[in-house]
C-alpha cells in the first residue's frame, strides 16, 4: 500500500530545518509509525492516550468495530469503559499540569483592522466555567443538545467548551445558515437551548443575527417545537450593559444603528448572566462513546446529516493529527481561515489546537475586506507560522496577481495546508512559489465532516509532495480503490475511494437515523466505509482526490473527472476559476458542459473558447473536449466555499427547480448563470 521508497523526482521537499525538529522527520519513519498504527492500532493510539487525562481507563478492546453490513449492525467503538472530559483536557490541563495558563490561546482579529483581543489559556477557562455555570442554571444538563448560531468571536469557543465540559451536546449552525435551516437544524436535533448574537459585519455587510434567530424560533413554534431560552451576545451593541465582561467589545465593533428585537420572555443576555457566574466548574466525566456534538451536512437527498461524533476518539484524533500534519511546535503561532460553524473550525481551530496548547488566529473577517491583502497583513501582525486556508481563497486570490503577496514579508510562515476541495496543481504551485517562496511544504488534506480529521495528508517534513496530491493516508486509516463491482484495484487505478477499518475519529451514526448511516456509508460496499469520493493512485503510489462520484462524468464509456477538465481549463491565463459537470446527451451518454470565471478586466469571446477547448483537448485528450463553455462571472458556492455543482448541472439542463440551496452564499449568482446559458445548450 505505502511505496518502500518515495520518489525523488517531480517532487517537493520540506527544509532541512523543518526535518531537524519535526514529531515525524523522514518518509522512512512515516512508514514505520504506519505499518504499527494499522497493525497495532491499540498499541498506537494507546500511548498517545497516556498524554491525556482520565478519570477511569477503558477495559476491552481499545478500538471494536464491525463495517459488514451483512454481519450486523454498523457500529464503531474506541477505549469503551474509559471516562474522561474534553474540555478538561484543552484547558484545566494545560492550566494545571501543563503549566500554560499565562500561554496566548486566541488572538482574536476582528472584521474590521484593529479590532483584537487576546485571550490567554487562564482566562479561556474562567469564562468557560462562568459559562458552564449559566448553562446550568438554565437547566441544561448531560446529553442535552444546544444549538448555537454565532459569528466566529471567542465566546463562540467559550459556548461550545462550556456545553462539553457539563457533558452536552453542541450543534453548531453556520451563522450565515438561513433561519429556515436553523429552524431544521433545531428540530432535528432536539434542542434545549439557543445561544446566538445580536449581529455582526462580514466585510461591508451587516447581518441581523438576532432577527434570523427569532424567526427560526418562530418556525418553530409554528411545528410544534418549543425552545424556551435564548441567550444572546451583544456582540455590536453599545448597551452599557454588555461592557460588564474583562473581554468587552472594542469600539469598533459597536453599531448604534442595529435594532435588536428583544423579547424578555426568551431573550438573556449573555453578559448579565456571566456578571454573576462563578468561575469555578466540575467537568461531568463522560463516557468514551458518550455523544460529543452533532454537525449537519449536506445530504444526496437535500435533508442534511446529522453527523454525531464521540468524545475520546475525536479528542485523539483531532489532537494527533493537528500535531503532526501540521508539525506543531510550542512557538508556533496557527492561523486556520475556516468558520467554527463548519468540521474544520470544529477540529483545526478548537479541539485539535487547544488539546495542544497551541496559540491561534481566530479571524471573524473576510480575506478580501478591507482589500485583498488582509491575510497577509495578518501573518505579518501574529507572526503566522502555519497557515491553514481553502483552495477557494487561494483561487481568489491569485486572481489579484503576486504583489497584494510580496507587499508583505511572511518570513514567519513554515507550513501552508489546504482544506475544503482538491487544489488544482496551478493553485498548488502559486500557494507554494508566490506565498510560501518555496520553502514552505504544502499540506493538502482530504477529510470529511464524517472523518473527523484528515484521513490522506502528507506530512511536511516525511513527505515528498506532488502538487495536487493528498499523497498517503494518516496513521490508522486503510484506504483502497473499488471498481464499480466493488473489487479492490492494485497499482495505477481510478475508482471509489473507501476505507477498509476504522479510526478513532471517525463519526459513530448519524443523529436519530442510524439506517441512513448505514445506508449511506456501508451499503454500497459491504465491509467499507464509502467516502463518496473518486480517487486515483498513481505509479508512485500517491492518492489523487477527483471529486465527488457523482462528479464524474461518463462521456463514450470514458469516465472522465470534472477536477481533471477543471485543472486543464485553470492553466489557460486567462483563467481565474472554472467548473465542469455533465449534461445529458443523446450518443455520448453524456456531454461535458463547463463554466468559466476569467481574471479581472478579461472578456468572454469565440476566441478564447476555441482556446479552452484545444487545451483540454491537448492536456486530457480528445473524448474531454468540452461540448459548451459557458461565461461565469461567479460560480455558486457554499458559505465555505465549495463549488455546488448539483445546481451547475441544473443550469446546464435548464432545470429550475433547484432542491434545497440553503447552503447557497450568494443566490443572485444563480440567476446570473440561467441567463448567460450558452445559445446552443437547448
Amino acid at each position: 500500500m505505502i511505496p518502500d521508497k518515495a520518489p525523488k523526482e517531480d517532487v517537493f521537499h520540506g527544509s532541512e530545518d523543518l526535518r531537524r525538529n519535526a514529531h515525524v522527520p523522514s518518509f522512512e519513519k512515516y512508514k514505520e509509525l504506519y505499518v504499527q498504527s494499522v497493525e497495532n492500532p491499540a498499541e498506537f493510539w494507546g500511548a498517545i492516550a497516556k498524554d491525556f487525562f482520565w478519570k477511569s481507563q477503558h477495559t476491552g478492546r481499545f478500538l471494536d468495530y464491525n463495517f459488514d453490513v451483512t454481519k450486523g449492525e454498523i457500529f464503531v467503538k474506541c477505549m469503551e469503559g474509559a471516562t474522561t472530559n474534553i474540555c478538561y483536557n484543552l484547558l484545566d490541563l494545560n492550566v494545571h499540569e501543563r503549566k500554560l495558563g499565562d500561554k496566548v490561546a486566541f488572538f482574536w482579529e476582528g472584521n474590521e483592522p484593529g479590532d483584537e483581543l487576546t485571550v490567554t489559556y487562564r482566562e479561556l477557562l474562567q469564562m468557560v466555567c462562568q459559562f458552564s455555570n449559566v448553562l446550568k442554571s438554565q437547566g441544561v444538563k448531560k446529553g442535552d443538545r444546544v444549538s448555537i448560531y454565532m459569528p466566529m468571536v471567542v465566546e463562540l469557543v467559550v459556548a461550545m467548551l462550556a456545553c462539553v465540559r457539563i457533558g452536552a451536546v453542541h450543534s453548531i449552525v453556520f451563522a450565515g445558515f438561513s433561519a429556515e435551516s436553523l429552524c431544521e437544524r433545531i428540530m432535528d436535533s432536539q434542542c434545549s437551548l439557543l445561544i446566538t448574537a445580536d449581529g455582526f459585519y462580514r466585510g461591508e455587510k451587516l447581518i441581523n443575527l438576532k432577527l434570523l434567530a427569532d424567526e427560526a424560533l418562530q418556525k418553530c413554534r409554528d411545528k410544534g417545537f418549543l425552545i424556551q431560552t435564548c441567550i444572546v451576545l451583544k456582540h455590536l451593541s453599545t448597551d452599557p450593559e454588555a461592557l460588564v465582561s474583562s473581554h468587552s467589545p472594542p469600539a469598533k465593533r459597536a453599531c448604534p444603528d442595529l435594532e435588536v428585537p428583544w423579547n424578555p420572555d426568551v431573550d438573556l443576555c449573555w453578559h448579565m448572566l456571566m456578571k454573576g457566574a462563578s468561575d469555578e466548574c466540575e467537568p461531568e466525566w463522560c463516557e468514551s462513546e458518550d455523544p460529543l456534538f452533532i454537525l449537519y451536512t449536506s445530504g444526496s437527498t437535500g435533508k442534511p446529516k446529522g453527523v454525531l461524533h464521540t468524545v475520546s476518539g475525536y479528542m485523539l484524533y483531532t489532537a494527533t493529527t493537528f500535531k503532526l500534519v501540521f508539525d506543531h511546535q510550542p512557538d508556533d503561532i496557527y492561523w486556520c481561515t475556516a468558520d467554527i460553524g463548519w468540521i474544520t473550525g470544529h477540529s483545526y481551530i478548537t479541539y485539535g489546537p487547544l488539546a495542544n496548547g497551541a496559540t491561534s488566529v481566530l479571524f471573524e473577517g473576510l480575506p478580501t475586506y478591507p482589500d485583498v491583502s488582509r491575510m497577509w497583513d495578518i501573518v505579518d501582525k501574529y507572526h503566522v507560522t502555519k497557515f491553514y486556508t481553502a483552495p477557494t481563497a487561494i483561487r481568489l486570490l491569485m486572481k489579484f496577481g503576486n504583489e497584494p503577496v510580496q507587499k508583505y514579508k511572511r518570513k514567519s510562515l513554515k507550513v501552508l495546508g489546504t482544506v475544503g476541495e482538491p487544489i488544482n496543481p496551478e493553485a498548488w504551485l502559486w500557494y507554494y512559489s508566490v506565498v510560501g517562496e518555496k520553502r514552505c511544504p504544502v499540506v493538502d488534506t482530504f477529510w470529511q465532516t464524517e472523518t473527523g480529521g484528515h484521513v490522506l495528508t502528507p506530512l511536511p517534513a516525511a513527505t515528498p509532495l506532488k502538487p495536487g496530491s493528498a499523497t498517503f493516508p494518516f496513521f490508522g486509516v486503510v484506504p483502497a480503490i473499488l471498481n464499480e463491482s466493488g473489487e479492490e484495484l492494485e497499482g495505477p487505478s481510478e475508482g471509489y475511494l473507501v476505507f477498509k477499518q476504522p479510526w478513532p475519529g471517525v463519526m459513530r451514526t448519524v443523529y436519530g437515523n442510524h439506517q441512513r448511516f448505514e445506508t449511506t456509508y456501508f451499503k454500497k460496499f459491504p465491509g467499507y466505509y464509502v467516502t463518496g469520493d473518486g480517487c486515483s493512485r498513481d505509479k508512485d503510489g500517491y492518492y489523487w482526490i477527483t471529486g465527488r462520484i457523482d462528479d464524474m462524468l461518463n462521456v463514450s464509456g470514458h469516465l472522465l473527472s470534472t477536477a481533471e477538465v477543471e485543472s486543464a481549463l485553470v492553466e489557460h491565463k486567462a483563467v481565474a476559476e472554472a467548473a465542469a459537470v455533465g449534461r445529458p446527451h443523446p450518443v455520448k451518454g453524456e456531454s461535458l458542459y463547463c463554466f468559466v470565471t476569467l481574471k479581472d478586466g478579461l472578456a468572454f469571446n469565440q476566441t478564447l473558447e476555441a482556446e479552452l477547448k484545444k487545451q483540454v483537448r491537448e492536456k486530457i485528450g480528445a473524448i474531454a473536449t468540452p461540448d459548451y463553455i459557458q461565461n461565469a462571472p461567479g460560480l455558486p458556492k457554499t458559505r465555505s466555499g465549495k463549488i455546488m455543482r448539483r445546481v451547475l448541472r441544473k443550469i446546464a439542463c435548464n432545470e429550475k427547480d433547484l432542491g434545497d440551496i440553503s447552503t447557497l452564499a450568494d443566490a443572485s449568482v444563480v440567476d446570473q448563470l440561467f441567463q448567460n446559458r450558452c445559445c446552443s445548450a437547448v
